[in-house]
């Protein structure tokens, strides 16, 4: 009799592009957490946030009012913009986000990116997911303006970022390469929006979907990753049942 000895079982690499002024980024965030928290296999998953930019000409410095940027960048009233973020700031609020958009300040994204990769370089992944964590609420729940440095430092530093590495990073480029890599990659692999959800480059899903969704994903890339072997046996006509029926 031979016996086929099983694979040693891999880890999943997720890779998630978002935006920290992107409002479904965090409502996402939320729920692939939520999926992950309950995927059995868990503890062999690794989850890597990537940098993207959707407004990379925004100008570098103090935020301004969101909702009037929008409303001047988009060309529509602010009273309309008004009512899409209600809309959004409704289904942050079902994933218990507390949106507030009428102190958000759009800001330009490409220095707070920079300090998730600090994160991650000075405390690995999950460092860096806290760090985005602290940001995203930051910018959508408390108004914080992430255009200016010390807020970055305050904000990153309550999630475990050294501080005084924090203004060394941003008193230079560090992390700048980092952040266009991630901008490259998503390119190359035809990102247009984000979120945008990739299991080890084979399997990928778009957008803030549900919970359910990302359990598809996830469980798509564990069977890609580590497929179920049948064992071999002596007999391959040993005794089975079969549908509705079991016949002796």
């Amino acid at each position: 009799m031979s016996i086929l000895t099983l694979n040693t079982v891999r880890t999943l690499q997720v890779e998630v592009w978002s935006d920290i002024a992107c409002p479904w980024c965090y409502i996402g965030k939320r729920r692939f957490a939520a999926a992950l928290a309950d995927f059995p296999h868990r503890e062999h998953v690794e989850v890597t946030w990537k940098a993207y930019e959707l407004s990379p000409h925004t100008p570098v410095g103090p935020g301004r009012p969101e909702m009037a940027a929008l409303s001047a960048l988009k060309g529509i009233p602010v009273d309309r913009v008004r009512q899409m973020f209600a809309q959004v700031t409704a289904v942050a609020a079902g994933e218990g986000l507390a949106y507030d958009f009428d102190r958000a300040l759009a800001v330009n994204t490409f220095a707070a990116h920079r300090l998730v990769h600090l994160a991650r370089t000075t405390g690995g992944a999950r460092l860096a997911e806290r760090t985005l964590e602290a940001l995203f609420s930051a910018h959508f729940e408390h108004g914080a303006d992430l255009g200016d440095d010390e807020t970055l430092v305050q904000v990153v530093s309550g999630a475990g970022v050294d501080p005084d590495a924090a203004r060394a990073a941003l008193a230079s480029d560090a992390g700048a390469d980092a952040v266009r890599a991630d901008e490259d990659e998503a390119r190359a692999l035809g990102v247009t929006g984000v979120p945008f959800f990739v299991v080890d480059r084979r399997v990928a899903v778009s957008g803030a979907q549900p919970a359910d969704v990302f359990t598809q994903l996830l469980e798509a890339g564990w069977r890609e990753a580590n497929p179920l072997q049948t064992l071999a046996t002596a007999d391959p006509d040993a005794a089975a049942c079969v549908d509705d029926s079991c016949a002796t």
